[in-house]
Order: structure tokens, then sequence, then C-alpha cells
């Protein structure tokens, strides 16, 4: 059985609980989605290319 994603809001997003951010799930991957729209797409990146882009930031 797959095992349930733990997702988090942006730090960026305020705070705001309805404030329009991305949620981002980190795992073996990192997932990242639409708050506004959580069933809808989702982008998936490598860990080390999310590690990369978050140094790049």
């Amino acid at each position: 059985m797959a095992q349930e994603r733990v997702w988090r809001k942006s730090s960026y997003s305020g705070g705001a609980e309805d404030g329009d951010c991305v949620e981002v799930s980190l795992g073996a991957d990192a997932l990242v989605r639409d708050s506004k729209n959580p069933a809808g797409g989702v982008l998936t990146f490598s860990f080390a290319a999310w590690e990369k882009f978050l140094e790049n930031r």
C-alpha cells in the first residue's frame, strides 16, 4: 500500500490559511502543487533537483 504524502504550504504564503501559494511534499522526491487546486496537476522533481533549486533561490 502506498503511503499518504504529507503536504505543507510554502513559507512565502504569509501564513494565511486561504492564501494563494504552493504546497510541497518531500520524500524520495519533491512534489509541488497549487494549494487552491490540490486535486489538480503535480510537478515532480528528483530530490537532488529540489535541493539545487533551493540553493539558487
